[in-house]
């Protein structure tokens, strides 16, 4: 079996999980800006969204992982940061930020989920390393992968990661 490469890491904070996710993708900012703001682009990799996506309105989220869920969006710095929160009606907010950066002549994406259980945030570590897998797909033009398949394919590996991590 070839090691696999992971895009992310974890870190705990305050009892809280972190997950940090970043790649380098051959685009110009401005399309990576529209591939993680457009809802109809990321509707191909990531989420389908409804709702009022200005700072300050709130959205319906359908992720391709199966989480569902409210959210709100808290800065909107084009084409170079954006910030929202998602919650579980009756449950603990999670606040996903998103840093784009020229890096020669392609782009840099950070995401970073905050807020997390620690029972559940080397899933999201899997889940959002398929997540910015398939926005890879998305910017060259290809069909998304089986998010399912890839993350069960990468828990261990996070599971593992989350356990030096806690240890």
């Amino acid at each position: 079996m070839t090691e696999q490469k992971l895009l992310g890491s974890l870190r705990e904070e305050g009892g809280k999980g972190v997950v940090r996710v970043e790649d380098v993708y051959a685009t110009d900012i401005q399309d990576l800006w529209g591939a993680i703001t457009e809802p109809a682009r990321l509707a191909r990799w990531v989420v389908d969204v409804e709702g009022d996506l200005r700072v300050g309105g709130d959205f319906t989220a359908s992720f391709t992982s199966g989480w569902e869920g409210p959210g709100s969006v808290e800065v909107c710095e084009k084409p170079t940061l954006l910030r929202v929160t998602t919650w579980q009606p009756g449950g603990d907010a999670t606040t996903i930020e998103a840093t784009l950066s020229s890096e020669g002549s392609g782009t840099r994406l950070v995401i970073e989920e905050r807020g997390l259980s620690l029972e559940e945030y080397a899933g999201h570590g899997a889940g959002w390393q398929a997540h910015i897998e398939d926005l890879r797909a998305h910017v060259e033009g290809r069909e998304a992968g089986d998010w399912a398949e890839r993350w069960r394919g990468l828990s261990p590996a996070y599971d593992r990661m989350a356990a030096t991590v806690g240890g």
